[in-house]
């Protein structure tokens, strides 16, 4: 074996045996919200912590057919911190969605009526408010977007503004995470 290849040997080992590395979701959401296992990272996590979070989306898919991959980042939240061992009671999620994600909140029959497609964001918002994620539209985006309450997935609530929702959140502890 020539010893002076080696070191160039390992470092391909290594950076092709990450490749063959998959992402898993669950346990709190399953099929969505993948995420890559971290072992033995620097950083350490405190597992006993409360980690209360509030994601602020605007932006939608461009596409009416396409999961929204920043309402998808709540799920990675939610699974990678439940993956690294901190129990659920401590995972406190809200989701405050505004702009050109607001469609996104729409149920079947309404997505479908407006954009010949279901919704490919509804099971993934079910899951998420099954979770026991609180999930807001902005009534500001409600109302310029023509998107009333009766449209949306049921679960979803409407707040007086995202900016408001976002204060009150933050005030009650809740660290916003903009998407």
């Amino acid at each position: 074996m020539n010893f002076q290849r080696l070191p160039q040997f390992l470092l391909l080992f290594l950076v092709f045996s990450g490749f063959s590395q998959t992402t898993k979701s669950g346990p709190v959401i399953e099929g969505y919200g993948a995420v890559w296992e971290i072992n033995d990272p620097d950083f350490e996590t405190d597992t006993s912590q409360e980690f209360k979070v509030v994601f602020d989306v605007k932006d939608g898919p461009e596409s009416n057919t396409e999961l929204n991959r920043n309402i998808n980042t709540v799920a990675r939240f939610l699974n990678m911190h439940a993956q690294s061992g901190i129990p659920t009671a401590q995972l406190k999620a809200a989701l405050i969605v505004h702009g050109t994600a607001a469609r996104n909140l729409l149920s079947d029959d309404a997505h479908k009526a407006r954009y010949k497609v279901e919704n490919p964001n509804r099971e993934l918002v079910e899951e998420l408010l099954s979770a026991g994620v609180e999930i807001i539209m902005c009534g500001q985006s409600s109302k310029t977007r023509d998107l009333p309450k009766e449209d949306l997935i049921p679960g979803v609530k409407i707040a007086l503004s995202a900016m408001t929702a976002n204060i009150q959140l933050q005030n009650q502890g809740y660290r916003p995470i903009k998407l």
